[in-house]
């Protein structure tokens, strides 16, 4: 019995010491280098495939545009259609569509946590002036506890600002 224990451990200390070194270059790559940006435009979100309710649209947007004025590291955030915007240095586009929802019930999360639950899936693509796609990423926005439904755009701007600021950055670095 006592050999046994002994043979197992040497054998996992010779895999912990041939899986160790592996491991250690996987976790040490350095930093992650941000793409330039001087300034954001986001463009209105598509829902072409997807019905979806006028007040999710509109709280996608501004919840998005808000997010990424707080949260993303970058000075300016234009709206669609504005003038100004064609004029900014490093600008970077991001087009949202809206490529699945599922709207839940505010009064069954009440009830139970497992039920009810307000989902949105958006498909964002950034781009720069010429349109060369600089990052792709589908992001999931939901509510499954408490709140109201619009929470889930909410959960959506937060996770794609937070995109935006570790991807993006006003140096380049």
């Amino acid at each position: 019995m006592r050999h046994t224990a002994l043979r197992i451990f040497a054998l996992l200390s010779i895999a912990f010491a041939v899986i160790a070194p592996s491991l250690q270059s996987q976790t040490t790559t350095g930093p992650v280098k941000k793409m330039k940006a001087g300034a954001f435009k986001v463009t209105m979100i598509e829902s072409n495939e997807i019905k979806l309710p006028a007040e999710f649209q509109v709280s996608l947007y501004e919840d998005l545009i808000q997010q990424l004025q707080k949260k993303s590291g970058i000075p300016k955030v234009y709206r669609e259609g504005d003038k100004n915007a064609p004029s900014a240095a490093d600008l970077v586009v991001l087009n949202t569509t809206v490529t699945g929802f599922k709207e839940g019930s505010e009064r069954l999360r009440q009830v139970t946590t497992v039920a009810g639950a307000t989902s949105i899936n958006v498909h964002c693509t950034f781009t720069d002036a010429a349109g060369k796609t600089l990052l792709e990423q589908d992001i999931k926005g939901n509510v499954r506890f408490f709140g109201g439904n619009l929470r889930a755009t909410y959960d959506f701007a937060k996770k794609t600002a937070q995109l935006a600021h570790d991807s993006f950055s006003t140096t380049g670095s």
